[in-house]
């Protein structure tokens, strides 16, 4: 079983930053699929983010240029880096591992961002 722990979220004023954790435990860490989802109230969780365990990285329009993803293997631990923040970045954050065909998920970080 994999356990995640986000941390890192809070309260910014559009244009600020901040920086996302997630650790994760239970499992070898290194050989999963790591990414970053959200989800704003009423909406549908979305990708922001992923990285593959060989350590390519994907992301939407939305995000580009502004959002960064890595990941220590070493630490268990992906981030993701968030600048240029929009309100519209405002959503509850969720770390994800990802291996074939199973998800696992943390609990969440709330992000908001205000004008």
């Amino acid at each position: 079983q994999v356990q995640l722990v986000e941390s890192g979220g809070g309260l910014v004023q559009a244009g600020g930053s901040l920086r996302l954790s997630c650790v994760a435990s239970g499992t070898v860490f290194s050989i999963y699929d790591m990414g970053w989802y959200r989800q704003a109230p009423g909406k549908q969780r979305e990708l922001v983010e992923l990285i593959l365990s060989g350590g390519t990285t994907h992301y939407p329009d939305s995000v580009k240029g502004r959002f960064t993803i890595s990941r220590d293997n070493a630490k268990n631990t992906v981030s993701l880096q968030m600048d240029s923040l929009k309100p519209e970045d405002t959503a509850v954050y969720y770390c994800n591992a990802r291996r074939l065909s199973r998800h696992y998920w943390g609990q969440g970080t709330q992000v908001h961002v205000y004008s």
